[in-house]
């Protein structure tokens, strides 16, 4: 297969694997992913090892969580023989179970940076390994909410800006 046809559908592989979580489908995730020896890393979580283990983390992630959508941004892809290594940023939007009256729980933004291994087999692309690592506030974002600072030169060498 030529490298542009293999990027195609590694990028279907990996857009199958986030929408398996989305939709809590367990069995979608099972048909992606290898079998034996596979590992991943969610965020904050340690290394799980096998491929049993590694089903039952994505087994509770879909049990606990109410509502899930991912919003992929530089994604990259880079295929090698029969691995590809996809790296992406998930810009995660997450919801908790619905209040006692009934509405809606709280959302909750998160970025989280990725990188996912394939290998291809004969039915396809499938799952080697998933790392996620949880993105930190820059203490300068944090800053710049509390309005100008001090030495921010606006227009005309006033402070802030129009």
């Amino acid at each position: 297969m030529s490298p542009r046809t293999d990027i195609e559908l590694v990028e279907q592989a990996n857009t199958a694997f986030y929408e398996a979580i989305e939709r809590g489908d367990h069995e979608a995730m099972s048909e992606l992913w290898l079998d034996g020896q596979v590992s991943v890393v969610h965020p904050g979580w340690p290394v799980l090892r096998g491929r049993s283990e590694v089903l039952r983390s994505y087994a509770l992630i879909m049990a606990n969580t109410e509502y899930i959508q991912f919003f992929l941004t530089d994604v990259e892809i880079d295929v090698v023989a029969d691995t590809a290594l996809v790296t992406c940023t998930e810009n995660i939007l997450s919801g908790g179970p619905a209040e006692e009256d009934g509405s809606v729980g709280p959302l909750i933004g998160q970025l989280v940076v990725a990188t996912n291994v394939f290998r291809r087999t004969e039915d396809g692309w499938r799952v080697w390994s998933h790392h996620g690592s949880p993105v930190l506030a820059d203490r300068d974002d944090e800053d710049d909410e509390d309005g100008p600072d001090d030495d921010d030169e606006g227009v005309g060498g006033l402070p802030g800006g129009l």
